[in-house]
């Protein structure tokens, strides 16, 4: 069982609401997951990137996939894969190993499977182009791709409900609805929060010391 804290954001009767865990796990994810600017920075482009998807999901659902899975999602997992560090924590005194257990959502063990089933959707499509006949032969490079993203809308859809009955089962399902309602309006909170950091890593600045509540 993984380790629960207790909420540091209380609503106004001093009980941990559904807005009170909402902010503790932007806090704790801002906290103890974003300190390099070129994670940030990356941050700031997925974004970006998925506010642009988001708005495309309504005209056309699997470019806007493919722009969601394409560039938001792996600009944002190369900034925590290649660029955050996994040292000790001095700012908020705890251990990497400590940060992955608390995580709420997806830590970096879950995340390597996630993005190995996500590579894997492409590479299924490739040999098996009609998925077993549950699909239509591809005629040209953009039907395969079309293909390609409404498989990764549904594992996308399919990964965050996993997600929510993991936390269902191991603690409660409000803590589910809570992290999947973070992960959803996630864009805009990082457009909020990092979108300074491409100016200040041109600065030459490389980390943020110090978090404010998110």
């Amino acid at each position: 069982m993984p380790t629960i804290r207790k909420l540091r954001f209380e609503d106004e009767q001093g009980n941990p609401g559904f807005r009170a865990q909402l902010k503790e796990q932007r806090w704790d994810d801002h906290r103890f997951y974003h300190h390099n600017l070129v994670n940030q920075s990356l941050h700031f482009v997925s974004a970006c990137t998925f506010l642009v998807a988001y708005a495309l999901l309504f005209v056309d659902a699997a470019l806007a996939s493919l722009l969601a899975w394409g560039v938001a999602m792996t600009s944002r997992q190369a900034g925590h894969f290649f660029f955050e560090p996994k040292d000790f924590d001095h700012e908020n005194g705890v251990s990497h190993a400590y940060k992955e257990e608390v995580k709420v959502g997806y830590n970096l063990t879950r995340k390597y499977v996630l993005m190995g089933l996500w590579l894997a959707i492409p590479a299924v499509l490739a040999l098996e182009p009609t998925l077993f006949g549950l699909l239509e032969r591809p005629a040209t490079a953009l039907d395969f791709l079309r293909h390609v993203g409404f498989g990764w809308l549904c594992f996308g859809v399919a990964a965050i409900l996993f997600r929510v009955t993991q936390l269902w089962i191991e603690r409660d399902l409000e803590t589910g609805i809570v992290w999947a309602t973070k992960i959803v309006t996630d864009p805009f909170s990082d457009f909020r929060l990092y979108r300074t950091a491409p100016a200040r890593l041109l600065k030459g600045e490389r980390s943020q010391d110090h978090h404010a509540a998110a």
